[in-house]
């Protein structure tokens, strides 16, 4: 099954793992480059190092897998919906619901990935000497010519790899773990999520320059493969952060913009008392997909439309309680909340009332809509 370009491949805690077509050429290529570096390594037949190279690539991809566990885990107990981790060309991705609202849960939740690969690299270097020495697994870690053994040869590639991508991610260059690490703490400090995702945004663009830089010189001198990979994953990170400070500015401008600045103040509305059929048949007669339903005092009770109980008494009896809070917003809600409000995709509005329930305004998704394409021009 395919979503959004990725192929589901298993679920796990209630979590889709799925993987992008990039990731199959890069489980190929990394296959076949470590039968070769384990037919050196091991000094056997094909079949032992293409065999040990598959073990290597699974466990190296279970890592990746376990690395972003981690960060879903952590999302979900912070109360962030996972939609899914994903596999693909440059490592792996959780796909959260939601950004983080404070330093606290985004440093929590950009941690928890590099503190589950240290972990990994602790277990698989314990197991290595647990079925060598110490020695012969810092020389196996080394990639040195001394003789090894298929398991340590490859718990000593796992614990190397893993290591280098602990170290890789801790650079506090955003968008990588150590730059969202780097975002939490700039966020705390200055107490602004925009100053501070700017400022890790823009390490990462001066990391990713490094990287492009460093590729290209491997490219033209020793080895064209890596330098090709470094530019390629270089341009990708230096894209995600330019992202992230476009992203900041654009949050920045819609600062203050909020359902009471933007919201219609005559909405259609009905009264609680109007017998419900009678009501039902004027929405029809006007070609109104629904109406408020308000109480003598003003205060909303509720949505109604073509589906609502006209064998009800009255319109107020035929709305459900629960509508109060499903289609309904504080006048103070800001524009980014109202961008996540699925009510107002299926509705096309929202309901907007003050702080005693009471209605003040419709915001609809056309005024959302001219109000974010207006702060993206600002930008």
């Amino acid at each position: 099954m395919a979503t959004g370009g990725s192929i589901q491949l298993a679920r796990l805690f209630g979590i889709r793992i799925g993987a992008s077509p990039s990731w199959f050429i890069v489980l190929f290529v990394l296959v076949y480059a470590l039968s070769g570096y384990f037919r050196d390594v091991l000094g056997g037949s094909d079949v032992q190092a293409y065999g040990v190279a598959v073990g290597a690539a699974a466990l190296f991809f279970l890592s990746i897998l376990l690395h972003e566990f981690g960060h879903a885990l952590v999302a979900r107990r912070n109360g962030i919906e996972v939609r899914g981790v994903d596999l693909w060309f440059f490592g792996g991705v959780a796909k959260l619901g939601r950004d983080t609202e404070s330093p606290g849960e985004e440093f929590r939740i950009s941690a928890a990935g590099p503190a589950v690969t240290a972990l990994i690299v602790i277990a698989a270097t314990g197991a290595a000497i647990l079925v060598s020495s110490p020695d012969e697994t810092l020389d196996a870690a080394r990639f040195s010519d001394a003789a090894t053994s298929p398991t340590l040869a490859l718990l000593s590639w796992l614990s190397t790899i893993n290591l280098f991508l602990l170290v890789f991610n801790l650079v506090p260059a955003f968008p990588l773990d150590g730059g969202r690490i780097a975002r939490a703490i700039a966020w705390r400090l200055t107490g602004d999520k925009n100053r501070g995702t700017r400022i890790a945004g823009r390490m990462g663009t001066g990391f990713s320059y490094v990287l492009i830089g460093l590729g290209a010189y491997l490219a033209f001198t020793t080895d064209p493969f890596n330098g090709i990979w470094f530019m390629v994953l270089g341009f990708f990170l230096g894209q995600g952060a330019k992202a992230a400070v476009i992203g900041a500015d654009f949050s920045e401008s819609i600062e203050g913009v909020t359902a009471e600045t933007l919201m219609g103040t005559h909405p259609s509305t009905v009264h609680a008392a109007t017998p419900a059929a009678e009501a039902i048949a004027e929405l029809e007669r006007m070609g109104w997909p629904w109406s408020a339903v308000v109480a003598g005092d003003g205060r909303f009770l509720g949505i109604l439309d073509a589906s609502s109980d006209a064998t009800a008494a009255t319109a107020g009896e035929a709305v459900p309680a629960a509508d109060r809070d499903e289609f309904a917003v504080p006048a103070s809600t800001g524009l980014e909340q109202l961008i996540r409000s699925p009510k107002l995709k299926s509705l096309g509005a929202l309901v907007v009332v003050d702080g005693d329930g009471l209605l003040v305004g419709v915001v609809s998704a056309e005024q959302v809509q001219r109000a974010l394409t207006a702060a993206a021009e600002a930008v």
